[in-house]
């Protein structure tokens, strides 16, 4: 049960970040292709590829690990720290945003890049504001200590 609604949430929330607002964005009247990338184009093929395993591996920790979803509505009940979460605290994030990143690279978008940029503004205030203080107050001492030795975007050691 747990796993279908994992499945569910990815295709309305990640499924619409990803998929349809690229999509609407690339092909609306004024979706102009400013970048000329070349063969350059083909490694947001790669990055889109490592961005799609890194969500799928963080929702499969979330859903059998945690125990929860990637909904904030249906999150984990236990402080996932296994997998990705070893090396950066919000790699469900970093994930969307290399899928968008190779999107944007593949699709010589400029407008699709600028799309990613304010994805991560959203995603950095929601950590910020929303995420992590209700992160302190569920798992405490733990998600404290967890902070202290894990970054949250960037990893610094792998």
């Amino acid at each position: 049960m747990i796993l279908l609604r994992t499945i569910i949430f990815t295709f309305l929330v990640p499924g619409t970040v990803t998929v349809l607002v690229p999509y609407w964005l690339l092909f609306s009247r004024s979706a102009l292709s400013p970048l000329q990338l070349g063969v350059f184009r083909y490694f947001g093929v790669f990055i889109f590829l490592v961005g799609v395993a890194i969500y799928l591996w963080c929702a499969w920790d979330f859903t059998f690990a945690g125990r929860g979803t990637p909904a904030p509505f249906d999150s984990p009940k236990e402080l996932v720290v296994r997998g990705l979460y070893r090396y950066v605290r919000n790699p469900m994030y970093v994930g969307i945003l290399s899928i968008l990143l190779g999107e944007g690279l593949f699709f010589e978008s400029l407008r699709l890049l600028e799309y990613t940029a304010v994805v991560f503004a959203f995603f950095f205030l929601l950590v910020i504001l929303y995420e992590e203080p209700i992160l302190r107050r569920k798992f405490g001492e733990s998600y404290q200590n967890y902070c202290k030795i894990v970054p949250r975007w960037i990893p610094w050691k792998i």
